[in-house]
């Protein structure tokens, strides 16, 4: 399967609105467009995979410091751990491999939440 990611960032506005753009194994490939901050949460079944594509996302941990990742940098947030993206008010761009029994923002709901995946 081959995918333009360019193509797929145009079909949308929304921040923090992941969008399903491929499968692989038992894994989703989103991408979404991110300014501003989430929540903090966690997913206690689930380790996450941020690929940043453009700008510079930030990740904050209850127990460690605050990471930045820049364009083709990985982070790989692994399950359990409390967390908080957020950026400098610039709109990035990050592509997630996740496990499809991921919930957008763990168990806690709010606005921002995601809980009906939409592929594009």
């Amino acid at each position: 399967m081959h995918i333009d990611l360019e193509q797929k960032f145009t079909k949308f506005t929304e921040h923090w609105h992941p969008y399903i753009v491929g499968e692989l194994n038992d894994n989703y490939v989103k991408i979404a467009k991110v300014k501003g901050e989430l929540i903090w949460h966690k997913h206690d079944g689930e380790d996450e995979l941020f690929v940043v594509l453009a700008g510079t996302l930030m990740m904050d941990f209850r127990d460690k410091p605050t990471i930045a990742t820049k364009p083709g940098e990985i982070l790989i947030v692994p399950k359990g751990v409390e967390h908080r993206p957020w950026t400098n008010d610039e709109e990035v761009r990050i592509m997630l491999i996740e496990p499809k029994s991921l919930k957008h923002t763990g168990d806690i709901v709010v606005a921002q939440t995601v809980e009906n995946l939409e592929w594009i």
